[in-house]
């Protein structure tokens, strides 16, 4: 399937825009890892959501490899049809990888050690200058690729990420999806709402990412530019119960209400 830019997610001869799923199977490995085995295999995970309609699959290659390891991604780069998303830090081992596997897209994440998923959004004016060297080093070794930067839900950081080179951000919903109050919601939404306005006047792509389910996605749908939502626990855990591939059915239906 082609790779969309900003502003290509409008279907031809049709007027509403269709949300991509970007499907995480990072769950997946962290299975395989609790027991050092071979299974739940990541890739057989990629085709099955790939089967139940995924747009993309996602990986965050750590540097420290605790579940998706670099020989999963290449043998995920053999294999994925639609679009390969790889989250990766700053880190220059992992920019070296990340050079060698040539994904479609990269979306540039914050590392912490101690983190048991990624939390919060990356700090784009104070590493400003990392970013952009490593969006030029991703576009040398593989023209016409897509980057991607998740950062939290704030306009300061949106026009920053424009200027670094990103042609996409991923704005972090964690705030929105973890907040208990209807207010709370509210106000995550409304901050959502306005960095994807002004990603739409600044032609930068609009997606989002943490803490989505199939409930609280809803919301998110009325933003009239968002390009590509990317959920991984949510269907893993349907997953269990269900299999991969009815789940990820499951969430693309919900993408169309």
């Amino acid at each position: 399937m082609p790779h969309e830019r900003p502003g290509e997610t409008v279907m031809p001869g049709t007027k509403k825009k269709r949300v991509l799923l970007g499907v995480n199977i990072d769950h997946v490995a962290t299975v395989r890892e609790a027991r050092h085995s071979r299974e739940p295999d990541p890739v057989t995970a990629g085709r099955e959501a790939e089967l139940g309609g995924a747009d993309s699959i996602t990986v965050h290659l750590r540097e420290d490899e605790r579940h998706i390891n670099y020989t999963d991604v290449r043998k995920l780069r053999k294999t994925v049809r639609t679009k390969l998303n790889l989250e990766m830090s700053l880190d220059p081992k992992v920019v070296v990888k990340a050079c060698l596997i040539k994904p479609d897209q990269a979306t540039l994440v914050p590392e912490r050690r101690q983190e048991i998923t990624t939390e919060g959004g990356l700090d784009a004016g104070r590493e400003f200058e990392r970013i952009a060297k490593t969006i030029r080093k991703l576009r040398s070794a593989r023209p016409g690729i897509l980057v991607s930067l998740f950062i939290d839900p704030d306009e300061r950081t949106v026009r920053i990420s424009k200027k670094a080179g990103a042609d996409y951000v991923e704005i972090h919903t964690g705030a929105y999806a973890n907040s208990r109050t209807a207010a709370g919601r509210t106000r995550e939404l409304g901050r959502i709402r306005r960095s994807a306005a002004l990603c739409g006047r600044i032609g930068l792509g609009f997606n989002a990412g943490h803490g989505l389910n199939y409930r609280n996605i809803r919301p998110l749908l009325s933003i009239p530019n968002l390009h590509e939502v990317n959920i991984g626990h949510s269907i893993i855990s349907r997953a269990v119960f269900t299999g991969l591939r009815t789940a990820v059915r499951d969430m693309k239906k919900a993408l169309r209400r």
